[in-house]
C-alpha cells in the first residue's frame, strides 16, 4: 500500500527505492546484487538499510517461503516533492523565483532546459503564452 505521508529519505533510502522504483517487487538478493554494482554495499548494508526502511514503513515486504520480496510503499513523485520543497525551503527560502534567478545568473540553464520551462509555464497558463 502506497504512504501519501510527506516521506523525507536519506541517501541510503534513496539507493533502494531508485532499485525499486524501477522494478518491483525484488528479492533481496536481487536487491543486494544491483545495490552492490551501483553503489559498492555489501550485503549487510543491504539488509540493515531494508529491515530500517520497514520498520519507517518505506518499504512493505512479503514472505514467500524463506524468501522476502520487497516493494515501494511511497511514489517515486511523492518523494521527489518532498525533496525539492525541503531543498527550496533550506536553500531558496521557498521560492522558485529565486532559484531561477540564481542559475538563470550564472548562465547555468541550456536552451533546451529553458525551452522546457516555458512550455511548462505555457502549459499553467493556459497555453496561450500570456
Amino acid at each position: 500500500m502506497i504512504s501519501m505521508e510527506p516521506v523525507k529519505l536519506n541517501a541510503s533510502e534513496w539507493n533502494v527505492l531508485n532499485c525499486l522504483w524501477e522494478e518491483h517487487p525484488r528479492t533481496v538478493m536481487q536487491l543486494v546484487a544491483d545495490l552492490e554494482r551501483s553503489v559498492g554495499w555489501a550485503k549487510s548494508t543491504t539488509i540493515t538499510t531494508l529491515r530500517r526502511m520497514e520498520e519507517k514503513g518505506l518499504v512493505s515486504v512479503e514472505q514467500a517461503g524463506r524468501s522476502k520480496s520487497y516493494t515501494p510503499a511511497v511514489e517515486r513523485e511523492q518523494a521527489v516533492t518532498a525533496e525539492t520543497r525541503s531543498f527550496l525551503d533550506r536553500v531558496y527560502q521557498g521560492s522558485v523565483g529565486l532559484m531561477m534567478s540564481a542559475m538563470a545568473k550564472r548562465q547555468e540553464l541550456s536552451a533546451v532546459e529553458v525551452a522546457e520551462l516555458r512550455a511548462i509555464l505555457d502549459q499553467i497558463d493556459g497555453g496561450d503564452g500570456t
